[in-house]
Order: structure tokens, then sequence, then C-alpha cells
């Protein structure tokens, strides 16, 4: 893909996953990075992470940047579904096969022939349609249910998980073969509660999002953007979205604010981390002075210099360290002082 049609398929991504993918954290950025080299192959791709953190936004995005963006883009969550519905509607059946089956209909992977396969929740799929995904895989052919003729199908699997497949591999519940066949190349995204600088940048997203929605003006007090940076987000960005639409709707933020007021005790970050989150919560009150319409450009800049000025001072100005607590390159910390005037 060249630079110029990468950036045309970039720009055709939603908005919500081309913040997800940028929304101003290094490890989102190497997510990126792979999805580019990996996007005009049929390899698979493994997506794994916590519930909420955007697994198929960057599904999503990744077809969007493939050869088959012009294509079908099927979803199917594996959990959703008992196993003989689950099976109907991944290979389909022809008519007669059991009982109600009053017509012939296509499955999932004939519906996505000529594009991308989103299987959603991959380690909950029953094990007995594990082998038979499996055949798909690896042969690119299946037999609707009541049929015995095969039918070729020419689809790119994407799938995505929040279980450990390893485990689940070790106690017997998941095909060896098959994780191996999914995990080509595994892409893990981190949690929210680890890129607190995005959180600012996705919390206006969602306002104006909803705003526009629900035709609201809501604004997001200083208040609400302290406990927003605070909160560790169990729940991930969808827990966020959730969070900034009540606002909206309700209207009421001190009622909303109280359900995330109380610290949260699922995926502490680390003391030191957070410990330098809290000191460069201090000066907070930076952030009403913009124009919150114009946070999603503006907020994330004020927020971003001071944190790696309060990781300077917290290292003694020691770049090697600093740039291991931020989770990027010494040439990138280098290339951001001199962008804000550090020194």
């Amino acid at each position: 893909m060249t630079r110029s049609n990468r950036k045309q398929a970039r720009r055709s991504c939603s908005e919500a996953a081309d913040l997800l993918l940028s929304a101003g954290d290094p490890g989102m950025n190497n997510v990126y990075e792979l999805m580019e080299q990996v996007a005009e192959t049929d390899i698979t791709l493994l997506i794994r992470g916590e519930s909420g953190t955007g697994k198929e936004l960057v599904a999503r995005a990744l077809h969007q940047l493939s050869n088959r963006r012009s294509a079908p883009y099927i979803k199917i969550n594996s959990a959703a579904l008992p196993s003989d519905l689950l099976e109907s509607e991944l290979f389909g059946f022809e008519k007669g096969a059991f009982t109600g089956a009053h017509r012939t209909k296509k499955g999932k992977f004939a519906l996505a022939d000529g594009g991308t396969l989103f299987l959603d929740e991959i380690g909950d799929m029953p094990t007995g349609l594990q082998a038979k995904l499996l055949q798909v895989l690896q042969d690119g052919e299946f037999a609707p249910l009541g049929s015995e003729e095969s039918v070729r199908v020419d689809v790119r699997v994407l799938a995505a998980t929040n279980r450990d497949l390893e485990r689940a591999v070790e106690e017997g519940t998941f095909r060896r073969d098959l994780y191996y066949r999914l995990n080509a190349i595994s892409v893990k995204l981190p949690p929210l509660r680890d890129r607190r600088l995005a959180i600012p940048v996705l919390a206006e997203h969602f306002l104006q999002k909803f705003n526009e929605q629900h035709s609201m003006k809501a604004q997001l007090s200083s208040q609400i953007m302290n406990a927003i940076m605070r909160h560790n987000w169990p729940g991930n960005v969808r827990e966020l979205e959730n969070f900034v639409r009540r606002i909206v709707v309700v209207g009421n933020q001190q009622t909303i604010l109280s359900e995330i007021a109380l610290p949260s005790t699922v995926g502490q970050v680390k003391p030191k981390i957070q410990a330098l989150v809290d000191s460069a919560l201090a000066n907070v009150d930076e952030v009403p002075q913009i124009d919150l319409l114009k946070l999603k450009k503006s907020a994330f800049r004020v927020a971003e210099k001071h944190f790696i000025e309060v990781v300077l001072n917290e290292t003694r100005w020691n770049r090697v360290e600093s740039a291991h607590l931020l989770r990027i390159s010494e040439k990138a910390l280098e290339w951001k002082m001199r962008k804000y005037h550090i020194n």
C-alpha cells in the first residue's frame, strides 16, 4: 500500500477507531504500525485485550486498511449463541436441514466471501465447532448444514478474545491446533488505565458525539475531568463512553460523579505511575481555560507536556529512566522535549 493510499484508507476508518488508535499512546501506535504491516495480507490476526478496550474497532479499522475494504465486513459473537445456532449462523443451512429450516440460508462465511469475518469472543466458541472452524481456515471450504456439497470461500478471518487462551488450551477447552492457527499474529490492546493521556481525548470525542446525537450542549467540568482522569476504568473505553453518555442524557453531573468517586480496586496502576499521574493532575485547572470543543487537539498537548515534566523531575532528568516510565524511546522523548521546549 502506497503512503497516499494508506492515508486515504486511514481516513476512511471510523472516527472512534482513529481516536482509539492515535489518542496519545505509544502502545497503540505500535498496534497501528502492526496493522499496516499485515493489512494487505490474508494472515489471521488474533486481537487480545480486556473487555471494552476496542477490539472490534481495531478489526473494523484493519478491514478498512486492507484490499478487501470494498467487500463485506461481517461480525459474529461466538459467546452470544448456543452451539447449534452458532453453527448454522456460521456455515448456513439447506432447506429441510432441521426442524424449522423452511428455506436455505447463507451463513456468515458465505456472506463474508471476498471480505473479512470478525469472530468476537473466539475463546468462548464451543469445542464441537472448533474443528469445523479449523477446517475452513486451512482449506477455505465448508459444507452448510444439510448439504453434501462443499462451498469454497475467500475470507480473511480476524478473531478477538479477552480470555487466557493458553490456559484454555492447557485445560482442554480450546483446541491447540486452532490456537496456533489463529495466533499467527497476535496484538494486545492495553487497558485504558494504562493510557491516561488518551482519556481526555476520548472523553471529549464521546461528549461531542452524544451532544450531537441528543441535541444537547453538555460540558465536562474540571471536577468531572479530574475524576475521569483518576478513575481506573475497569470497563475500559466502553465504560468511559457510557459514562459520558449518562452525563449528556441525565445532565446532573454530581449524581453521575458519584459512580466513579470511589477508588477502583480493579486493575490497580503501578504505584509509581499512579503517583506521577496524581502529580500531573495537580494543575488540572489549566483544562477549563481551553475550549472543550478543542480538547482533542489542545488539552492533550497540555497534559502531555506537563506529564513529561513531572516524570523528568521525578527521575532527576534521567532521560533513559524517563523514557522507560513513559513507555517511549529515548529518541521519541528527546523529540517531544524539543517540541514542548522542555530544557
